[in-house]
């Protein structure tokens, strides 16, 4: 594991696939809603593609990142709060 940057530092190396984040998520969110989900199943595996389509010039990789970012972050929205 790595060690934790130190205050200021960005320890991001790919500053554009942050940059893109925002809109990748907009895509993105529909595939990780309980409410579009069939038989108890989210999307996933569709966000790939769809994230693809959206922009086609990122590598898989790219991609992949973005996906497991999104699901990370939409877990931690639909999370209850602690208390």
């Amino acid at each position: 594991m790595s060690e934790p940057a130190p205050s200021g530092d960005e320890r991001r190396q790919n500053p554009e696939i942050r940059a893109r984040f925002v809109e990748a998520y907009e895509v993105l969110e529909p595939f990780f809603d309980p409410a579009y989900a069939w038989a108890g199943h989210t999307h996933e595996h569709l966000a790939y593609r769809a994230l693809h389509e959206r922009f086609p010039q990122m590598s898989p990789q790219e991609v992949q990142i973005l996906v497991e970012a999104a699901r990370r972050v939409f877990s931690h929205r639909r999370a209850p709060a602690p208390g």
